[in-house]
């Protein structure tokens, strides 16, 4: 069986047909352009110029840049700040455009149950704490492989610090900031260690396109109780995470 993804970027807009046996897309990745002016009506027009490509009618996931509970936005978008988002219920608007039954959840959230299905969490209980690293900090809670949604860890401050945890080891701050890849390992690592703290997870999952480097921060960094490793899904992890969603809102069955 196979579900549509889509991920709501702030420069594109992309989907795909994932396999819910391996999470592995089956079609090829359509990017369209994200609206400039990223009006709700307008993007949902957009995501139906996409689900029209694929020439689908089954039910839809989408990962987008936001809190969402039950399909109602609740913060405001991260990659536009725009507002007449917030309360709106963003799976009916999306549903009605398309034609299809969507259901939207966080982009941190998608990317984050990719890898608990199909990549470094699979199989791993307990609590699991999966992290984005790009332009923000983004985050999954997981307990027993379940998502608790919304865990909003990249506006949280470390002790110590004036700025919440975005602003001082995103992946963009590494970049801004000109840091050594020891420097960026050491700021993960005291964000690790205060994860660690509050929440005693058995696992952190680092993902985001710096995961891709790995080897140069995380070896020297352990943590004393909790296995720190990289994604696995890597740029797939949002669209796939988001097929997932909609196969188990709609308990389609990947076997």
């Amino acid at each position: 069986m196979q579900a549509l993804g889509i991920d709501v970027g702030g420069s594109g807009i992309k989907g795909a047909l994932v396999d819910l046996d391996t999470g592995e897309l089956t079609t090829e990745r359509i990017r369209i352009r994200t609206p400039s002016s990223f009006k709700i009506k307008v993007v949902a027009k957009t995501i139906a110029r996409l689900v029209d490509r694929f020439e689908y009618h089954g039910p839809v996931g989408i990962g987008f840049p936001a809190a969402v509970a039950n399909g109602v936005v609740l913060t405001p978008p991260t990659a536009h700040h725009v507002p007449g988002w917030v309360d709106e219920s963003i799976d009916d608007i999306f549903s009605a455009a398309t034609g299809c039954a969507v259901t939207v959840l966080n982009d941190a959230d998608a990317a984050g149950l990719a890898e608990m299905r199909f990549g470094a969490g699979r199989n791993v209980d307990g609590v699991v704490i999966t992290v984005t690293l790009g332009t923000g900090v983004g985050a999954g809670l997981f307990m027993d492989g379940r998502l608790v949604p919304n865990l909003e860890i990249g506006k949280i401050y470390l002790p110590g610090h004036d700025e919440v945890v975005e602003q001082y080891m995103a992946q963009r701050i590494k970049n801004e900031q000109g840091l050594t890849w020891s420097e960026y390992g050491a700021r993960l690592n005291e964000f690790c260690l205060h994860v660690e703290h509050v929440f005693s997870p058995r696992l952190i999952i680092i993902g985001g396109g710096v995961s891709e480097k790995h080897e140069k921060f995380l070896p020297d960094y352990p943590l004393k109780r909790t296995a720190v490793v990289p994604a696995k899904m890597r740029n797939q992890a949002g669209i796939s995470g988001a097929a997932v969603w909609a196969a188990e809102s709609f308990r389609i069955s990947g076997k």
